[in-house]
């Protein structure tokens, strides 16, 4: 019984459900990511290389068997197109990653600058108040 509560605790912490929410949006981020590569990025690259289309690059280590124009065998082949093609993705993904906690920390930083600015002028008018009542003290 202890088992179960622990879990049920554990399930309904906000960690767990801050992951689930960014798993969520992580997997929509990818689809986002996977159309601009696929249809923004890569034709113009492929126009670039002579029109040559990424996913058909392929080494056939062993040709399809067909009778009667009916694949009985497909071909085996190393298909290095489609890790290109992962590959780009990738490094377009980790460059936004990277874009997106680059500005998160920048916005995390200008708050944290204005909250010790406005914290300086607290403590400034406070120190100006205590030096005015010393200097009254005094006379």
């Amino acid at each position: 019984m202890k088992l179960i509560q622990e879990l049920k605790e554990f399930a309904v912490k906000g960690n767990v459900l801050d992951l689930a929410v960014a798993v969520i949006i992580g997997g929509a981020f990818g689809k986002i990511i996977t159309s601009v590569v696929n249809d923004i990025i890569m034709p113009p690259i492929g126009v670039l290389v002579g029109g040559l289309d990424f996913k058909d690059i392929k080494i056939i280590i062993k040709e399809a068997v067909s009778a009667n124009e009916k694949i009985i065998k497909p071909a085996v082949s190393i298909n290095i197109g489609n890790f290109l093609q992962t590959s780009i993705d990738f490094v377009i993904v980790a460059f936004c990653i990277f874009v997106f906690i680059k500005m998160v920390n920048k916005l995390k930083d200008l708050k944290t600058t204005k909250e010790a600015v406005v914290e300086d002028a607290v403590v400034s008018q406070e120190i100006l108040l205590l030096t005015e009542i010393r200097d009254l003290l005094k006379k």
